[in-house]
């Protein structure tokens, strides 16, 4: 009579477990972009109006980058003082900007303006980020004749109306003259800068500085 040879248990659930682990890995890889972030997180307005609403969560959007001192003043305004420009993008129009090099319908960018503080000692000399000064969002959205949107949030605002007359038409000729991809500026974020070069997105009158 052939002995039989026993294996521990403890390996057979082993085995099981890894398999059921490289499935789900699996099928997580082969997920397709619009399922890896909500097809929703795009600008949200109040009902039966173009007003945008104030975005909550945009700090848990992807940080495209920070700059100091890009601010715009009206014309014939003096320049104010100096801010950090703090830029987040919604999720999933940032992974379709990565693929494509171009910003889908319904991308929404915040511009988060903060103070500057200083601190010097010896041997060094600092700037850091104080508090928010002022609060922005561009859209891309179908819904507007120009197909984008310009937003200004004041202190409390929950909605805003998108900008009108001279005002909007001043960021149309601005984004649309000195922008490297669309009306975005690009230019300043070198990850996406690199993108678009790559996919042959940039705008063929715009030229490195």
């Amino acid at each position: 009579m052939k002995a039989r040879t026993s294996r521990p248990k403890g390996l057979h659930y082993t085995c099981v477990a890894v398999a059921a682990l490289a499935a789900i890995v699996m099928r997580s890889v082969s997920l397709p972009v619009s399922a890896q972030a909500p097809a929703n997180d795009g600008p949200k307005y109040a009902a039966g109006t173009n007003n945008l609403l104030r975005p909550t969560d945009y700090r848990e959007w992807v940080f495209i980058g920070s700059s100091l001192g890009l601010n715009y003043p009206a014309p014939g305004a003096a320049p104010g003082p100096d801010q950090f420009n703090n830029v987040f993008v919604n999720r999933s129009s940032y992974q379709s900007f990565m693929q494509t090099g171009k910003w889908p319908d319904k991308t929404i960018w915040v511009l988060e303006f903060r103070g500057v503080g200083t601190e010097a000692v010896q041997n060094r000399q600092g700037k850091f980020q104080t508090g928010v000064v002022g609060f922005e969002a561009n859209v891309k959205d179908s819904r507007f004749p120009d197909g984008w949107g310009y937003f200004i949030f004041r202190d409390g605002d929950k909605s805003t109306s998108p900008l009108s007359g001279d005002t909007v038409k001043r960021c149309i000729d601005c984004h649309t003259a000195h922008t490297a991809v669309e009306r975005t500026f690009v230019q300043f974020y070198p990850t996406l800068l690199d993108v678009a070069k790559r996919m042959g997105t940039v705008r063929k009158d715009y030229t490195d500085p």
